[in-house]
């Protein structure tokens, strides 16, 4: 039996607890360690004593959003068929994919880095930045926006592997860049003396290690898919299908960048602290949430793999126990941060100001954390398996359709307590459109797998 029998056999016959924990658990730890570098950066600028500091990595944020968001719709619009592909037993048009995606995402990256370059100062106020927090955040984004082409790589990189169902090695790429990143952030900004460009220039680097661990294992030949320039096809369908099927995370992720771009604008009427206050919760939240999110992941690709297959029970019973799982992980974070919010906030700015701000916005979250997972499922549900439109609407709505919208109109009513809570109303509104849509998908499915 030769690999890729093996590895069919394994995404089409492995029990599904043991298969989703197998593949999560290492999605998990990458996702905890990303997070954990994410912070560290907003934990070690904290230290330089300058809440316009803090504020400026709030700003910065929505940019590596943008970043992230093409990375992903490459990475997951790519791995999306790839694992379709690689279910119905067409491992060469899955490398096809895997080449045009890859080497695609490398020359948007490098038109985005050029652009982003030359365009700095009016690209930082248009993400919030105020004249304050300008200065720190122009040394922040230059190094991150220098390494757009490579982090855009990795995002492809990483989630071809993990559609694969190959997400230890995933793990390994995008964990080694992000320690290394903790690591030397201090080293360069207080031992040499950088400040906060020496946070970015860390960040930097650590993506390029990344990126060079991850490229490392494809071409070593230790994936079913190949990195070849002769396999990049430029045909308008598969372009067309790549982009399509990954729009829903370009949409969730670019969503993101300008709900943070919002946030921060409206954040700005109350100074510095609010911008820093919101910075230091959303990434608290999205900590949180990674728990979740990387049990998501590693269900992405039994899902996209088993519908490929034609093995609708097990896509049915793989949805169950994963949600199942998160909200256990969930409900647990939920609690354990409602209860720590202000120790939690002054972990990162011991300021009275940014602390009493900080500390109602994370309770909402906390509140309305549990209903994330049903959310975010079911997204990745109608995304793995082709299902274009739905996946593209629920992508929408949190941070898009309801955030935005909502987060104007309650700033604009109540002040500073309608920017705190417009996240949570955000999510329980999408939970109330999620759930007829996913229970209208699985009907359809029992009706296939009757059939």
């Amino acid at each position: 039996m030769n690999r890729s029998e093996v590895q069919y056999k394994k995404m089409t016959e492995t029990p599904i607890p043991r298969l989703i924990v197998s593949l999560g658990i290492p999605t998990v730890i990458s996702m905890l360690v990303t997070n954990i570098y994410n912070m560290a950066d907003t934990f070690f600028v904290g230290q330089l004593k300058n809440t316009s500091a803090s504020a400026a990595v709030g700003v910065v944020f929505g940019y590596m959003a943008v970043i992230q968001a093409i990375g992903f719709m490459f990475g997951q619009g790519a791995g999306s068929i790839i694992s379709r592909m690689l279910g119905a037993k067409e491992e060469k048009k899955a490398s096809g994919v895997a080449s045009t995606a890859f080497f695609l995402a490398l020359a948007v990256g490098a038109v985005l880095s050029i652009s982003s370059l030359i365009l700095r100062k009016p690209l930082l106020h248009l993400l919030g930045s105020s004249d304050t927090i300008y200065p720190f955040a122009k040394d922040y984004i230059k190094f991150i926006m220098a390494a757009a082409p490579i982090t855009m790589g990795s995002f492809v990189l990483n989630n071809i592997l993990r559609y694969e169902g190959k997400a230890s090695l995933a793990m390994i790429g995008l964990c080694t860049g992000s320690l290394i990143n903790i690591a030397i952030d201090p080293v360069f900004m207080f031992v040499l003396d950088m400040g906060i460009a020496g946070a970015g220039l860390a960040t930097a680097l650590s993506q390029c290690i990344s990126f060079s661990l991850l490229l490392f294992m494809f071409l070593k030949g230790k994936t079913q898919c190949r990195l070849k320039v002769q396999e990049i096809s430029l045909k308008a369908m598969l372009v067309a299908d790549i982009v399509t099927t990954g729009f829903p995370a370009f949409i969730r992720q670019g969503l993101t960048s300008i709900s943070t771009m919002v946030l921060n604008r409206l954040a700005r009427g109350y100074g510095d602290p609010a911008i820093a206050a919101m910075s230091i919760v959303n990434r608290l939240a999205f900590f949180m949430f990674a728990i979740g999110l990387g049990m998501g992941q590693g269900y992405q690709p039994v899902c996209g793999f088993n519908y490929g297959a034609k093995k609708y029970d097990r896509v049915k019973q793989a949805f169950k126990f994963t949600l199942l799982v998160n909200e256990v992980l969930l409900g647990c974070f939920a609690i354990i941060g409602f209860t720590i919010a202000p120790t939690a906030v002054s972990w990162f700015r011991n300021d009275p100001e940014v602390i009493k701000i900080g500390k109602t916005a994370l309770r909402f979250a906390c509140c309305a954390l549990f209903l994330q997972p049903l959310i975010v499922m079911s997204n990745m549900t109608f995304q793995s398996t082709g299902h274009k439109l739905l996946a593209s609407f629920t992508a929408m709505l949190r941070s898009g359709l309801y955030f935005i919208p909502i987060i104007a109109v309650s700033e604009s009513l109540v002040g500073l307590p309608g920017i705190q809570f417009a996240q949570p109303l955000a999510d329980v509104l999408s939970f109330a459109t999620v759930v007829p849509l996913i229970i209208y998908f699985f009907r359809n499915i029992d009706k296939a797998s009757q059939e």
